[in-house]
């Protein structure tokens, strides 16, 4: 019996010892990247009722924070502006003392979304990544690139952290960075000349339900919350489950310091009817801005590429380009990447495209522009403005040429149609004469099949490669100016 006491005791001791220790969240520690110049967030686990103490290598001020019932602790410290210098980081409960080293402080983003966003360097199986061996000995070069890959885990209930810890880039690591995102990191690092962060917290197949809460689920969709009932909707095809891939996958990461978020998703959306996804994304931008609790940061997304979806011809594919593009009209201070040239011309039935550098560094160049104030660099793809008719010719304008087209012959990817609502391939070219009236400079286009035109499309086909693009070399939306059903 009095082993049996003595064993409980001894229990006892290992539970209250275990509970007096420092524990931090696994997005807290060694060769992390924190938000430059603000007051970035740090929180852990100690003993029930206590205060922790943080101390850092580049002030003498402490931060204080007080555990709750459950041992957990928040609080922030004032970052130093970005630097290469390496930074550590000590916290103290009285009784307990951890350290994390190799810390730099930089600019911190969030990846998010499904597989092309979760494609890493060395890409998946049968989905290679482009120039992967020049990448890896170029990585050597960039060990203030830091990534930390949230595993991906569904949860019926909010996970408060997660098992993963942060890699300093290089030849040996980069091959499992997000490509995207390391692109991203690699283009905005050499213009910044600052260390990057990646807060990679994305999986394969997910639709944007999937990363939706339980309250806006019930509120704006007809997504059974239940995680029974959920897995029995999606009993063979777990990716396309909602809530739960949230709760365990991107919850753990709300409340990290961070600049803005990155999102490569919809894929497993297309076939949404009407304005259903442009409107969920949105919702879901507003989410998570309320839940990191940092303003309207910035959201910087992309359209998904060209695929056969087994009929080339089809628009499914073109529906959903035209819902995230009208998502970046509806969303404040967002951005879209136009994806239309960054597939060859044989990868019609690959989901998993290889050109990620091009997806990256355009992702990159919004960024630049637009939060970091580099005004030279082209950051928009051309859009449609407005056409005119003239016979049997269409002459159109676009927005964002930023004072020049890439070609004016040979252009690919329009199409024209007449009252039948059938659309033929035309030929487009570059209109100039002297003059100086509106419509003295505009693109033409014209089909022999269609003598009294209504209706023009470019790229609006699952599988439709156009070559149009701007003075920056940044391609011509997909888009219609018709509103026919197929």
């Amino acid at each position: 019996m009095n082993k049996k006491v003595s064993f409980l005791m001894l229990l006892v001791l290992m539970v209250i010892g275990a509970q007096a220790k420092i524990r931090l969240s696994h997005l807290i520690g060694n060769n992390m990247v924190l938000q430059q110049n603000t007051h970035a967030r740090l929180w852990g686990w100690a003993k029930p009722n206590s205060t922790v103490t943080v101390m850092t290598s580049w002030s003498d001020e402490r931060a204080e924070a007080s555990t709750d019932e459950n041992g957990w602790w928040l609080t922030t410290v004032l970052t130093p502006p970005a630097s290469f210098e390496p930074l550590n980081l000590t916290f103290d409960d009285g009784e307990d003392q951890l350290s994390i080293d190799n810390v730099l402080s930089g600019e911190v983003w969030v990846c998010a979304g499904q597989s092309n966003m979760e494609m890493p360097v060395k890409g998946f199986g049968n989905c290679p990544v482009e120039n992967y061996n020049q990448e890896v000995i170029d990585a050597a070069n960039f060990k203030h690139i830091r990534s930390v890959k949230v595993p991906s885990v569904m949860s019926a209930t909010p996970l408060e952290d997660a098992n993963c810890a942060w890699r300093e880039c290089g030849p040996q690591t980069v091959g499992d960075f997000s490509a995207t995102g390391y692109f991203f990191a690699k283009t905005a690092a050499k213009a910044l000349n600052i260390p990057i962060g990646l807060i990679e917290a994305n999986k394969g197949g997910t639709r944007v339900e999937s990363w939706l809460t339980e309250e806006n689920l019930k509120k704006y969709t007809n997504d059974p919350t239940d995680s029974l009932a959920i897995v029995i909707k999606w009993l063979k095809n777990d990716y396309h489950r909602s809530l739960l891939w949230g709760n365990g996958t991107f919850n753990p990461i709300l409340n990290a310091t961070v600049k803005g978020i990155l999102f490569y998703q919809g894929c497993s959306n297309v076939g949404d009817p009407g304005d259903q996804y442009s409107k969920r994304l949105k919702l879901l931008v507003e989410q998570w801005r309320e839940q990191f609790v940092l303003g309207d940061i910035p959201f910087y997304f992309v359209q998904i590429a060209p695929f056969d979806s087994g009929d080339k011809q089809g628009t499914w594919n073109a529906l959903l380009q035209e819902q995230q593009y009208k998502a970046s009209k509806i969303i404040p201070n967002s951005g879209l990447v136009c994806t239309n040239d960054c597939v060859y011309p044989y990868e019609g039935t690959q989901i998993h495209p290889a050109q990620k550098q091009k997806v990256g560094e355009r992702l990159a160049f919004l960024a630049l522009n637009k939060t970091y104030g580099f005004s030279s660099i082209i950051c928009e793809s051309p859009t449609y403005k407005d056409m005119q008719i003239k016979g049997d010719t269409v002459m159109i304008h676009l927005d964002n040429t930023f004072g020049a087209y890439n070609r004016f012959e040979g252009i690919e990817g329009f199409e024209l149609a007449g009252a039948d609502k059938v659309f033929h391939p035309a030929t487009a070219k570059h209109f100039w004469r002297p003059g100086g009236g509106y419509w003295d400079e505009c693109i033409t286009i014209v089909s022999p099949e269609v003598k009294e035109p209504v209706a023009v499309r470019y790229c609006f086909r699952n599988w439709q490669l156009g070559n149009m693009a701007n003075v920056g070399g940044l391609p011509l939306f997909p888009f219609r100016t018709d509103n026919w059903e197929k």
